[in-house]
C-alpha cells in the first residue's frame, strides 16, 4: 500500500480506480482492510482511497503524550486530500464516522457527499441528555482504559467483541482470530478520548453543506441508536436508512446489504 509522508506523519492507505475521490475511513480495530468489498464495488467509477488511521498498518502510531482528538485524526484525511481534486466524498464507519464528521467540517465546500455508517460521537449523548446511552458507552470506555492500562488486551477484547459483534461472539471466535483481534485493539485505547471529549455541538454539525446519509441497523446497540436519533431530530435535511439485520458491524459482516446503499447514494450525487 502507498504511504504518504507529511512532516513527521506517515499515512498508509490504498488508492484504486479513477474519477471523483471517495475516502473510506475505517472503524476501530478493523483498519482499512475492512473496505475491500466496497472498494471493488466503487472503483469502476470512483478513485477510492482507504486510509489507515493512527496506529493501523504503517500509519504513524498515536504518541500517547496527550489525549487523542477527532481533529488530530481528521488531519490525516486532510493531508491525504491534498493528493486529489474536488469534490471529495467521505464514507466512515463507527469511529471512522466520527472522524469523517470532523474532516467534513475542516474540508468545508470541498466535500460533496457524506455517508455515515453507524457513527459513534458518544459525547453527543451527554450533550443531549441521553444519560442511559452515555453511561453504557462510558462503561465500555472505562473497561478498555482499565484493562488496557494493565496490558490485559484479551480481557479488553472479550468485552469489546461481545458488545460490538454480539453477545457470545468471543466464545465462538477461533483462537487465531481471538489473538489477531486482541493485537488490533491498542489504538482504541486512545480513540475513546477523541469520541468522548469532543465538544462540537449538534448545532454545528447540522450546518454541514454536503449531502449526508446516515445508515444504521434498527436493532443496533443503544448508544448508536440514540446518536442516530439525535441526528435525525437535528438534521431533518439529511437522509436516513435503516437495515433489518447485521448489527453494528454490518459493514463488514453484511456488505451485500450496506454497499449497494452507499453506491446508490454516491451515484445520485454524481449524476
Amino acid at each position: 500500500m502507498p504511504v504518504v509522508s507529511k512532516g513527521n506523519l506517515q499515512i498508509d492507505h490504498t488508492d484504486d480506480g479513477q474519477g471523483q475521490a471517495v475516502f473510506l475511513i475505517h472503524s476501530s480495530v478493523s483498519a482499512n482492510r475492512q473496505w475491500r468489498a466496497l472498494t471493488e464495488a466503487l472503483t469502476d467509477r470512483y478513485r477510492v482511497l482507504a486510509i489507515n488511521l493512527f496506529g493501523y498498518g504503517e500509519t504513524t502510531p498515536w504518541p500517547g503524550t496527550s489525549p487523542q482528538s477527532l481533529y488530530a485524526q481528521a488531519r490525516l484525511v486532510l493531508a491525504l486530500s491534498e493528493e486529489v481534486g474536488n469534490p471529495i466524498h467521505l464514507v466512515g464507519h463507527s469511529f471512522g464516522g466520527s472522524v469523517e464528521l470532523k474532516s467534513a467540517m475542516l474540508l468545508g465546500p470541498r466535500v460533496g457527499s457524506l455517508v455515515l455508517l453507524e457513527p459513534n460521537p458518544f459525547y453527543l449523548l451527554k450533550q443531549n441528555g441521553r444519560t442511559q446511552a452515555f453511561l453504557e458507552s462510558r462503561d465500555l470506555r472505562d473497561h478498555v482504559k482499565c484493562f488496557g492500562s494493565l496490558g490485559d488486551w484479551p480481557k479488553v477484547a472479550e468485552r469489546f467483541a461481545d458488545y460490538w459483534l454480539g453477545d457470545g461472539s468471543w466464545s465462538r471466535m477461533p483462537e487465531k482470530r481471538r489473538s489477531a483481534f486482541a493485537e488490533s485493539l491498542p489504538p482504541n485505547f486512545h480513540e475513546w478520548d477523541a469520541v468522548m471529549e469532543e465538544e462540537t455541538p449538534i448545532e454545528e454539525w447540522k450546518t454541514l453543506t454536503a449531502r449526508t446519509l446516515v445508515v444504521s441497523d434498527k436493532a443496533t446497540r443503544l448508544p448508536i441508536r440514540e446518536i442516530v436519533d439525535i441526528f435525525a431530530k437535528a438534521c431533518p435535511h439529511w437522509s436516513f436508512r435503516t437495515i433489518a439485520e447485521g448489527g453494528h458491524m454490518a459493514t463488514l459482516t453484511r456488505p451485500e446489504l450496506v454497499n449497494p446503499i452507499v453506491r446508490e447514494f454516491l451515484d445520485a450525487g454524481c449524476a
